[in-house]
C-alpha cells in the first residue's frame, strides 16, 4: 500500500467517524489524530532512514509496540511465529529428536532421544554442535537453535558435530520425522506410591495421563504424587481434562471472565475415574497456567496436599485471533479464576498471585538446576564409552598435581546428586496417612 492510497484510507475512516454520535465523534477524533502521527513516523523512517526499509516491516515493529505496551502475555505474533507456536501447542513437528541446552557458551546435546533420527545417526550426549545446515552455532540460542533444527518432516539437514576425544570435526546428515512430543513420565516410587510428571498440557496430555495412571494402577498404585514443578502450562481445554479425571459430581473446575468476555464455566463429568486416590501435588515458582488451574482446584475442593514453593502467577486468558496474512494476535482478553473465585495472578504493582502451597517448602535455586538436571534421562551412550571415560580420567588424574586433585574434586562434588526434599516430603505424607488409617482401622 503506497502513501496516497493509505492516506486515502484514513481520509475516509475519518468521514465515516465524523458521521458517528457526537459522543463518540471526540474519541474518534482523537484516534484519527493518534493514527496520523503513526503514518507520520513511518513516512519519515521509510523516507529519510539510513537504509531501505520495506512497509511490511515497519508494519509489524508497530503492531509487536503496540501490543508490547500491554502486559507480558501478550503478543503479536509474525507468520512464521504463528505458525511455530501452533507447532508446539499440537505437540507433533518435524524434527531430530534431540533436547539440547547451552553449556560453556556452546550449543550442547543434552541426549537424543529413542528412536529418532538423531538416535539412530549416532549423535551422543555432550556432542557439541558447531554447524547447522552449514550455518556456524557461534553465540546462538535456544530459540534460535531450535527453529533451525527444525523443518518438513522428509527434509534433510546436516548438523556438524565435534565429540570429546576425537580431533575432527564430523558432518551427520539427519533426515527430520514427525517428532512427537512426551508430557508425561510416570513410574512407582515405591510397592504404593505412583507418580507422574506432567512436564506440559500438549494436546495428548490428558489421554496419556489417563494411561499413565492405569499402567500404575496395575504395578498396586494405591497413593499419587503429581508433579507439576517447572510446568508452564498449555491448553486450557486440556487442564480441564486432566482435571476431570480427579473431580466428578459436575463440579466447577475453573471459570474464566473478562471485560468483553461474559463469564465461561468449565464443568467436571459426573463421575471421576480416579476420585478416591490420595494425592500430592507438587508445584514451585516454574508452575504456571494449566499447572495453577489444576493445583488451584484441587485446593479448593481438597483434594490434594499442595506442596512446595509458591507457582507463578500467570492466570490470565490469552486469545489467539489469526491474522489474514498468517500472522496472529496473541491479546489478553479475561482471566481465571478457581472455583471458589479466587485469581491467581500475579498482580505487578503487589507482586502478589500464584497459588500458595498448602506445605511451604522453597528450594533454593541452584538445587532446582540440579534437580532439573539428575531428572534427565540420558540415551544414547554404550557402556563401552562409559568404560573409556572411567579409565582416561584415571590416567589423567595421576598426571595431575595436587592443586588440579582439589580442583577435581570440587568438580566431581558439585556433580554428586542432590536430595530432592519435596518428592521425600510428599511420599512421607502419603506413608503417614496410610500409617493412620490402619491404626483407625485397627
Amino acid at each position: 500500500m503506497n502513501r496516497r492510497h493509505m492516506t486515502l484510507s484514513l481520509t475516509l475512516l475519518a468521514a465515516l467517524l465524523v458521521l458517528c454520535t457526537p459522543v463518540l465523534r471526540s474519541a474518534a477524533d482523537q484516534t484519527y489524530e493518534d493514527m496520523k502521527m503513526l503514518i507520520e513516523v513511518m513516512n519519515l523512517i521509510r523516507d529519510n532512514y539510513v537504509q531501505e526499509i520495506d512497509t511490511k516491516t515497519l508494519v509489524y515493529g508497530a503492531a509487536a509496540g503496540m501490543v508490547r505496551v500491554l502486559d507480558p502475555f501478550s503478543q503479536f505474533l509474525e507468520p512464521d511465529a504463528h505458525k511455530e507456536m501452533k507447532t508446539e501447542t499440537e505437540g507433533e513437528f518435524g524434527g531430530l529428536g534431540i533436547r539440547i541446552a547451552i553449556r560453556d557458551n556452546i550449543l550442547t546435546v543434552i541426549t537424543p532421544l529413542p528412536g529418532t533420527p538423531a538416535y539412530k545417526a549416532g549423535i551422543l550426549p555432550n556432542d557439541r554442535i558447531v554447524k547447522i545446515g552449514g550455518d556456524t552455532t557461534l553465540d546462538i540460542n535456544i530459540e534460535q537453535a531450535v527453529k533451525k533444527l527444525r523443518g518438513s518432516p522428509g527434509s534433510k539437514i546436516v548438523l556438524t558435530i565435534g565429540r570429546e576425544g576425537e580431533k575432527e570435526l564430523k558432518d551427520f546428515t539427519l533426515t527430520r520425522e514427525l517428532i512427537k512430543v512426551e508430557s508425561i513420565k510416570s513410574k512407582m516410587l515405591d510397592s504404593e506410591i505412583g507418580y507422574v510428571r506432567l512436564t506440559e498440557f500438549t494436546q495428548r496430555s490428558a489421554i496419556d495421563f489417563d494411561a499413565a495412571l492405569k499402567a500404575l494402577q496395575a504395578k498396586g498404585m494405591k497413593n499419587l504424587v503429581v508433579d507439576l514443578r517447572n510446568n508452564p502450562g498449555g491448553l486450557l481445554n486440556v487442564a480441564v481434562d486432566v482435571c476431570r479425571l480427579f473431580i466428578g459430581n459436575n463440579k466447577l473446575i475453573v471459570y474464566t471472565e473478562g471485560r468483553r468476555q461474559p463469564k465461561q464455566e468449565f464443568r467436571a463429568d459426573a463421575e471421576a475415574p480416579y476420585a478416591g486416590i490420595p494425592m500430592v501435588i507438587l508445584v514451585n515458582h516454574g508452575s504456571a497456567s494449566g499447572s495453577e488451574i489444576f493445583a488451584g482446584c484441587m485446593q479448593d475442593y481438597h483434594r490434594a496436599i499442595i506442596m512446595g514453593a509458591e507457582s507463578f502467577g500467570k492466570g490470565s486468558v490469552q486469545s489467539v485471533i489469526p491474522l489474514a496474512d498468517g500472522s496472529g494476535l496473541r491479546l489478553t482478553t479475561a482471566k481465571y479464576y478457581t472455583p471458589s473465585g479466587r485469581t491467581f495472578h500475579r498482580d505487578e504493582k503487589t507482586g502478589k498471585g500464584g497459588i500458595t502451597p498448602d506445605i511451604l517448602i522453597d528450594v533454593p535455586r541452584e538445587v532446582e538446576i540440579k534437580l532439573q538436571t539428575q531428572e534427565e534421562e540420558i540415551f544414547g551412550r554404550p557402556a563401552s564409552d562409559a568404560k573409556v571415560d572411567t579409565k582416561k580420567e584415571a590416567s589423567k588424574e595421576t598426571s595431575k598435581d595436587v592443586k588440579d586433585k582439589d580442583k577435581d574434586k570440587d568438580k566431581d562434588k558439585d556433580k554428586e546428586p542432590v536430595r530432592d526434599e519435596a518428592l521425600d516430603r510428599a511420599q512421607e505424607i502419603l506413608k503417614s496417612r496410610d500409617i493412620f488409617l490402619k491404626m483407625k482401622e485397627s
